[in-house]
């Protein structure tokens, strides 16, 4: 049966959906949340049905499409278009099996990514695809299918020889680690590509912290001739295509606030495995604030991590680290990509913590690949940040990028002081990140706070603890009021 295109000019999102009215749907025997095929003159897809109950939203003889349909099917408001009954896709019953605690193929996997890449699940669907996994778990055969999958469904990118990544799978504020190893280990003549992502529940993200320096959201073919010229980049990766799926189950994780433990190794090892990575460093803070907040957990991970890239014909080296408070002094887009490059010109001032930690991680990067011998790889990534060239090298990134004047620090500022004499015992991650948020990051570049004390340090009474930035009254107020209750510092 044929209907005239009717234009709704909404966008879901993502997800396909067209609207019959409901006189239209009954003829046809089409119930809400059906599938079927709208067909184009050069080309057609499966779409999720509404229905509309107005017919002055959708009248008879009309359908209405929404922005993604239009975009790819190619039409505009009043074409024609074909529609025909199509059953639910087969990913939908490997799903149903796996709420059932069915290991699943290769196959089974791909075609659920591919579902879930192209959208033609529904949110329902994609929940209960995250929740079955969530509840009944991945064994390593399937973690390793569904880091395929995601790869395969997605865009590739390759670069020749010895290709270096780094990933650090969160939890902390301030742990801008990224954009100091990345100069220094490009400035030894490697190839590292780094694609981050923007912050989800953290104050910033490395994309949003790069963004105050330069571009992050790049096409593939600029990208590659910014590798090609520097030796790396530091941009953002949900504007590749890079194992699309995996940010499209992240956007169910998030609302239900779990992370399914075969989706996280997944979804890290799909993107390292996206650029041709064949030589991975994983970072697993740990602390009661983080994902892995016990030693069992870090070593659970760390054991499946090197797992998984033995199967992928990758060399993975994890480390588990200290992630019991803030790293550097900002927190907040503008004052972490100041404490970034604060720590590549060797200032005085600059976080000497932050300094260690991103010393540290590119000397293993380094020893990884031969380039030096076990235990010395800290001294040479010393020496190519102490000579400059590392900052040079990030210097040469941002212009090829396309260099972004830095957002200015937010006027509104308030200021946290000890209410008592003694040590700082403990900073809390969660209070400081949510402080921060509250404050306007990551959206508000130019919001967060800035440490003056740290784990150990003696204060006094009325001494300050730190600053809370904001670009308006309004969200500082906020977060004013929230650190009434607890200010994240303890102090005995």
């Amino acid at each position: 049966m044929k209907f005239k295109v009717k234009d709704m000019d909404i966008a879901t999102g993502g997800i396909l959906i067209v609207i019959l009215n409901h006189n239209d749907a009954t003829k046809l025997d089409l119930h809400s949340g059906d599938r079927i095929l709208v067909k184009a003159k050069k080309s057609s897809i499966t779409c999720i049905l509404d229905i509309s109950e107005s017919d002055v939203a959708v009248p008879e003889g009309k359908i209405g499409l929404f922005e993604e349909v239009l975009d790819r099917l190619g039409i505009h408001e009043g074409n024609l278009v074909e529609v025909s009954f199509t059953g639910k896709p087969e990913s939908v019953k490997h799903i149903r099996e796996k709420l059932h605690g069915k290991r699943l193929s290769y196959k089974q996997l791909y075609h659920i990514i591919d579902d879930i890449t192209h959208d033609r699940l529904t949110d329902i669907e994609k929940t209960y695809f995250v929740a079955a996994g969530f509840s009944n778990g991945w064994n390593i055969e399937e973690i390793v299918d569904m880091t395929q999958a995601m790869v395969e469904t997605g865009t590739k990118m390759k670069f020749k020889g010895i290709v270096l990544d780094k990933h650090c799978i969160g939890g902390v504020p301030g742990n801008r680690t990224t954009m100091v190893v990345i100069p220094i280990i490009a400035a030894a003549g490697f190839v590292i590509p780094k694609t981050s992502s923007r912050a989800i529940t953290s104050p910033a993200g490395t994309a949003d912290t790069m963004e105050c320096l330069a571009k992050v959201e790049l096409p593939q073919e600029k990208i590659k001739e910014i590798v090609k010229k520097t030796g790396a980049c530091i941009v953002h990766g949900g504007s590749m295509n890079l194992a699309p799926a995996d940010d499209k189950i992240i956007d169910v994780e998030n609302p239900l606030s779990i992370d399914a433990e075969g989706q996280l190794l997944a979804s890290v090892m799909a993107k390292k495995y996206s650029v041709g990575a064949n030589h991975v460093l994983i970072d697993i803070p740990m602390g009661k604030s983080t994902k892995a907040n016990t030693w069992d957990k870090a070593k659970r991970l760390r054991k499946l991590f090197e797992k998984i890239g033995k199967r992928l014909d990758m060399n993975v080296k994890v480390i588990i680290t200290d992630g019991t408070h803030p790293i550097g002094n900002g927190v907040g887009p503008v004052l972490e990509a100041e404490d970034v490059m604060a720590v590549l010109r060797n200032e005085i001032l600059a976080p000497s913590d932050l300094r260690k930690k991103a010393l540290y991680m590119a000397g293993i990067l380094f020893e990884m690949t031969g380039k030096c011998k076990k235990g010395k790889g800290y001294q040479m990534a010393t020496e190519i940040l102490d000579n400059g060239r590392a900052y040079k090298k990030m210097l040469d990134i941002i212009k090829e990028q396309g260099k972004q004047p830095m957002p200015k620090l937010g006027e509104e500022k308030y200021y946290v002081k000890a209410k008592k004499f003694g040590h700082v015992t403990e900073i809390n991650n969660e209070i400081i990140a949510k402080v921060a948020r509250i404050a306007g990051a990551p959206t508000d570049k130019g919001a967060g706070l800035y440490l003056n004390k740290k784990p150990h340090d003696v204060v006094k009474k009325g001494e300050l603890l730190y600053t809370i930035y904001a670009e308006s009254k309004f969200k500082l107020d906020l977060a004013v009021n929230f650190i009434k209750k607890n200010s994240g510092f303890v102090i005995k």
